[in-house]
């Protein structure tokens, strides 16, 4: 990301890296933005996603206990958990199961 870019953008950027079959955070992804209070924000520009020209798989980000709680702002509310489960993610009632082995960190996974 460079500095000075949009935040809307960058949230995008790392959002299209995410690796199918895994999902992340909000608050991870604005950490690894810099701006660790910024989770909040990181949602609201996966609300405007779905309006980018390039794909933006915002259903690869759920909050930190791995709930699925942008699924109100997909065209149905069962099209988030559909569409993770056809990258191979297994959801019980609107939860990742097994999150910590399909969890993915920017920090971690990205190079700074």
């Amino acid at each position: 990301m460079k500095k000075g870019d949009d935040f809307f953008q960058n949230v995008f950027d790392v959002v299209r890296l995410i690796p199918k079959g895994r999902v992340t955070s909000y608050g991870a992804i604005a950490k690894y933005l810099g701006t660790a209070q910024s989770s909040r924000m990181v949602g609201w520009a996966m609300n405007a996603a779905h309006g980018q020209k390039q794909y933006v798989p915002a259903h690869r980000v759920v909050n930190r206990n791995g709930e699925l709680t942008g699924k109100h702002h997909f065209a149905t509310p069962f099209l988030m958990q559909e569409l993770l489960e056809k990258e191979g993610v297994k959801v019980i009632k609107d939860k990742i199961k097994n999150l910590d082995t399909i969890y993915w960190d920017p920090m971690n996974e990205l190079n700074l």
